[in-house]
């Protein structure tokens, strides 16, 4: 009888399994069993602060960055470190150690590109598409970042790192397992990593984002029924995949659950609005460790 070749790969494959299961940890805000522990939250923040900074730096270059003074800044650069800065108030609420990250927003003017983003630490940024294309209202733009600042909050930039740094240490395993070489796949590993860094959220990621991002917005004074006019929005702009080749629920199917959960909030925005919180500024001022 020949011997079994593929016993080395699965030792391998059970290991790297190991690994994983050792690094999962519960997520306080939503309850779900998160892939986290494969990479520290510190490196997660200095991770995302680095990558910004740099893109930022880039986009400064081709002059595609809204710069101001609290006295010369645009109309709609003011209006969007306002409405985060509310949103922040509440995040901190939900997660009190996010406080002292250093929140950081910036407008990116980029007509043709309807897209925002909030990195670990609270790196954030937010394209001119989303006027231009979707002509959003502030309660919209309030839904936009609260879900961005969401993705922050729920770890969701290090879970994604933690599942590339995990399937590295895979491929480095079962090279050691079989005898190949480590040299190459350990290059492919890290460069699938890099690459993973940067795909889109998974798509329940996107859910867990909405539903408090919903509610980030609606105990800073904001109307939780513009998350479904936004989503309508999107649908219209019909150049979206199909739900099941993408990571993204379609926007149909995420307006319907946004509907059921803005009736339940509503009662909590018209509370806030009619007492709003005083004032603070969180978003591009010194400090923070990140």
């Amino acid at each position: 009888m020949r011997p079994m070749p593929a016993a080395p790969k699965f030792l391998a494959t059970v290991a790297a399994f190991g690994i994983g299961l050792s690094a999962c940890s519960t997520n306080p805000i939503t309850g779900r069993s998160q892939l986290l522990g494969l990479v520290s939250e510190n490196e997660a923040i200095s991770g995302s602060a680095q990558a910004y900074k740099q893109m930022m730096s880039e986009l400064d270059q081709k002059k595609q960055i809204e710069h101001g003074t609290p006295q010369t800044e645009s109309p709609r650069l003011k209006k969007v470190q306002e409405i985060t800065d509310r949103l922040i108030a509440q995040a901190i609420k939900f997660r009190p150690d996010s406080a002292s990250w250093r929140w950081e927003v910036q407008v990116i003017n980029d007509p043709k590109t309807v897209n925002a983003f909030c990195m670990a630490g609270g790196k954030m940024a937010i394209y001119t598409g989303m006027w231009e294309q979707l002509k959003i209202s502030d309660d919209e733009l309030a839904q936009v970042m609260g879900h961005e600042i969401s993705h922050a909050l729920l770890d969701h930039t290090r879970e994604r790192m933690s599942v590339a740094r995990s399937t590295s240490l895979g491929v480095s395993l079962l090279g050691a397992a079989t005898g190949v070489g480590g040299g190459l796949g350990g290059q492919a590993m890290d460069m699938a990593a890099q690459v993973a860094i940067t795909l889109p959220n998974s798509r329940e990621g996107e859910s867990e984002a909405d539903a408090v991002g919903t509610q980030l917005a609606a105990h800073a004074g904001y109307d939780p029924k513009a998350a479904v006019s936004l989503w309508d929005k999107m649908a219209k702009l019909g150049k979206g995949p199909a739900e099941f080749l993408s990571t993204h629920p379609a926007p149909e199917n995420r307006s319907a659950k946004l509907k059921e959960l803005g009736a339940k909030l509503e009662p909590v925005y018209l509370a806030a609005k009619e007492h709003p919180p005083a004032p603070h500024r969180y978003v591009n001022i010194a400090g923070g460790k990140n």
